[in-house]
């Protein structure tokens, strides 16, 4: 994974309120911490900031007072509603460092008709270099396995320097039959003793 330059700056006012007007500027509160050092205050350019987060695990050089130094983005606060990243918390790491991070799976492929893939993890723990974290890892599915087939960790493709931190044994995903699929195995209903009734003929022999 490439890391993005951002240009940052310090921060020395705190508190909800030097935290709004900084949004209300365009720029996206943060702390750095990691290795063993004091909590950076900073904030970034929000709209630069967005745009990076659309990857998860986003790797960033920020450019700090002249200084550049990397960090891993580790969570971020949005507004339920506006969606607007509120703040960040970023953890400073170095090249060649090995981090601990979830990574999404993403589904290749496609199952056999009337089936669907349900995973069990959407994202699985890894062990990677800090700035090789794959986006994702890809799940290779067959339109040759029935419901009732399991993935597990070992089916993941996993690139190399990544070491998984799940068991090789674990389910991943699992193949299972939708209810399109159940009614085109049920077999039509047979109708019951043939035709139905006619009507009763009306009686031809009343009186005028």
């Amino acid at each position: 994974m490439s890391e993005t330059k951002i240009a940052a700056e310090s921060r020395e006012s705190f508190g909800k309120g030097a935290a709004r007007k900084l949004r209300a500027a365009g720029r996206t509160p943060a702390v750095i911490y990691g290795h063993g050092n004091a909590t950076r205050h900073i904030h970034l350019p929000a709209h630069e900031v967005a745009l990076a987060l659309r990857v998860k695990n986003a790797l960033l050089e920020l450019s700090i007072s002249g200084k550049e130094e990397l960090v891993l983005v580790k969570s971020a606060a949005k507004d339920p509603v506006t969606q607007v990243i509120e703040h960040i918390d970023l953890v400073e790491v170095k090249k060649g460092e090995k981090v601990h991070v979830e990574v999404p799976v993403h589904i290749i492929g496609e199952p056999m008709g009337g089936t669907v893939v349900d995973l069990e993890h959407k994202t699985v723990k890894v062990e990677a270099e800090a700035t090789h974290i794959p986006q994702f890892l890809e799940l290779h599915i067959s339109k040759e396995n029935p419901a009732g087939h399991h993935y597990v960790v070992s089916d993941l493709v996993i690139p190399q320097g990544v070491v998984m931190e799940l068991a090789a044994d674990e389910l991943v995903a699992s193949v299972v039959e939708t209810r399109a699929g159940v009614a085109d195995e049920e077999p039509a209903e047979e109708t019951e003793a043939g035709e139905a009734e006619e009507p009763a003929a009306e009686s031809e022999g009343s009186e005028e």
